[in-house]
């Protein structure tokens, strides 16, 4: 059975996108450890990142980035943050986390979920900051 990613990619459940290429795709965490927590999957559907091909591991890496530079003029922080654990979902997945202090890295402790207008908002402020061509 595919993946809750691959079902997202596909569009048989809906997300918040952030931005999307051939590669990969960027959307809000529904269940966000902080504001803005973003997911960049590669659309091909590898369980453990460093089972993926160097060329898909590379766009995922050159992809985040991109996502990472957005994420900090989008939503205030000192820095942003990059985790890959992948034992909720198996399908490889970066989290981006907009950081102010640590607590945001602790994956127990969940802020109070936004409203879908919060996320529709924090969704289009960080695509706002992404180029045409990613």
């Amino acid at each position: 059975m595919a993946s809750i990613f691959s079902q997202i990619i596909s569009g048989d459940i809906p997300c918040y996108k952030v931005a999307e290429n051939p590669y990969c795709i960027a959307f809000l965490d529904i269940n966000p450890n902080t504001n803005g927590h973003t997911l960049c999957v590669p659309k091909l559907e590898v369980d453990k990142f460093y089972h993926m091909d160097t060329k898909h591991y590379q766009e995922l890496m050159r992809f985040s980035k991109i996502i990472a530079m957005a994420l900090e003029k989008a939503i205030p922080c000192k820095r942003v943050g990059l985790t890959i654990i992948g034992l909720e979902v198996s399908h490889t997945h970066v989290h981006l986390l907009p950081l102010v202090d640590m607590t945001a890295t602790d994956f127990s402790k969940k802020i109070p979920t936004p409203t879908v207008d919060e996320f529709k908002e924090t969704a289009v402020r960080i695509s706002s900051f992404i180029p045409d061509s990613i």
